[in-house]
């Protein structure tokens, strides 16, 4: 065998394993008893244990240094292990080890407080996992940007810098068309009334499957903050269900449906190897936005919803499927991130981006985070955060030390804009199959432009190739113009 072939074939049983242990963490937030915290935080500290020795084992960079590439996709191979294994070289088992023990555990303590209203119970571990960040970061940065050492992990190539002019150049528009909506004469009314578990989750799986997802491939169970996990013959959704809220449930699902597709939509080729899974999260986060808002909370499709949801619920409080339409997109000054409106949901990410890097930076202390939330929250939302679970305590990302990813929404939104403009240039009849619950024609040009291709470009190239155009905010702006200053009668 050729230094390449062993290559892979180390590699093969490296992403195995990382798999297997991805599957441990679907388990502790899906099915897992919960007395069984302390445990599985053991069994997570072993399994990182066997991945970052084998991660950082020498023969890689003697197997590197040997093979050759036969083409573009074995050089990709080559690069993508060659910068995992520099970056985990990085970093101490130790840490490694250190770091999946207290994000483990913290899961619980983070969900704990949050359903108690406690952000005190949580701070003092959420202190330990970032002086365990700080430590990554700087292992990671050698000398340079502690908070762009940990962005490169969701966003390769990208720097703060970079994503902090984008939000300067969104905000003003975004802040622009949100005032004109908010102070519009014509609002949307509310959904009311209550909906139940069973149905809603029979009304989700009817979406998932509208947007063909493989059920014989993945399954949908249910999470305190929905997520997806898995890859190549096995990815899984989750959802939560709010019974006066369905919307909740149906576009949660359908978030995460976008997510799982993604990797299940992968050339099965690129299975085990570094080309097998998604190239970044702010694609990843293109294609849960494209299917739940672009599209799902598109004219047509939300048309056919109407009619499920007023058959499954008999009857509901808006009168029409134009009202539904109108209600699905209803802009209101809410706390929670993930069932912002799409005027809004970037301006959430703006604060999130903003703390987390001072919080890394050394410039906010834990113990000033609620407070820091709260001031502005204020400053941006014109409301005051009324509880902890709808301030600081609402998103599971800091406990489980996911700093850096924040930004990633906001760019695959940017992403999701761009594709979006290109899918309907492509398929210009594309309502007339979304009106009769049909996502097929929108996912298989998804699929065929970008999701099939893994990691083989980095991100922006990805989204340059399947759209034609450089990557801009313009079409996502001009796109949210449109849509809700029709809506809204602007």
């Amino acid at each position: 065998m050729s230094a390449f072939d062993d290559l892979l074939a180390f590699q093969r049983q490296t992403e195995a394993l990382s798999s297997v242990a991805e599957r441990l963490g679907w388990d502790q937030e899906t099915v897992m008893p919960r007395g069984a915290v302390e445990q599985r935080s053991e069994e997570m500290a072993a399994m990182e244990s066997v991945l970052h020795e084998r991660r950082t084992d020498p023969r890689i960079g003697e197997w590197l240094d040997q093979a050759q590439a036969e083409d573009d996709e074995d050089q990709r191979i080559l690069d993508l292990i060659a910068r995992d294994f520099h970056r985990a070289a990085r970093i101490p088992a130790r840490l490694a080890m250190e770091l999946a023990r207290q994000t483990s555990l913290a899961q619980g303590i983070w969900a704990d407080a949050r359903a108690n209203e406690a952000p005190q119970d949580f701070l003092p571990t959420l202190n330990d996992i970032l002086m365990l960040k700080r430590e990554e970061a700087a292992a990671l940065a050698d000398g340079g940007d502690l908070y762009d050492a940990l962005l490169d992990d969701y966003e390769p190539g990208t720097t703060q810098a970079e994503i902090a002019a984008l939000f300067d150049a969104m905000r003003p528009r975004l802040v622009a068309l949100r005032e004109d909506v908010l102070g519009a004469e014509y609002q949307p009314q509310a959904l009311k009334g209550d909906f139940p578990q069973e149905t809603q989750l029979r009304l989700a799986r009817a979406c998932a499957t509208a947007y063909g997802y493989d059920w014989t491939r993945g399954r949908m169970d249910i999470a305190v903050h929905p997520f997806s996990s898995g890859r190549w013959q096995d990815s899984r959704i989750t959802t939560r269900v709010v019974e006066t809220d369905p919307f909740n449930c149906i576009y949660s699902t359908i978030h995460e449906v976008g997510h799982s597709s993604y990797e299940l939509g992968i050339d099965s080729d690129y299975a085990f190897t570094p080309l097998g899974r998604g190239v970044s999260m702010g694609a990843h986060e293109s294609q849960s936005r494209i299917y739940e808002n672009q599209i799902g909370r598109g004219r047509a499709f939300s048309g056919w919803l109407y009619q499920r949801m007023s058959d499954a619920f008999d009857g509901l409080s808006v009168p029409d499927a134009d009202a539904f339409y109108a209600t699905v997109n209803r802009v209101t000054p809410g706390y929670i991130r993930t069932e912002a409106d799409e005027v809004q949901y970037n301006l959430h990410i703006m604060l999130r981006f903003d703390l987390e890097r001072d919080l890394i930076a050394g410039r906010l202390d834990t113990d000033d985070l609620v407070e820091a939330w709260n001031t502005r929250f204020l400053k941006d939302f014109g409301v005051a955060v009324d509880r902890p679970a709808n301030g600081v305590l609402q998103d599971v990302h800091w406990s489980v030390g996911l700093f850096g990813y924040f930004p990633t929404y906001a760019l695959g939104n940017v992403y999701a804009g761009c594709l979006h403009a290109a899918l309907r240039a492509a398929v210009p009849d594309l309502d007339r199959f979304l009106a009769a619950g049909d996502a097929g024609p929108a996912v298989e040009w998804l699929r065929e432009n970008m999701q099939r291709h893994g990691g083989l470009y980095p991100p922006r190239e990805l989204i340059e190739r399947a759209t034609g155009a450089d990557v801009s905010e313009l079409p996502l702006l001009d796109y949210l113009e449109e849509k809700f200053g029709a809506i809204y009668r602007l």
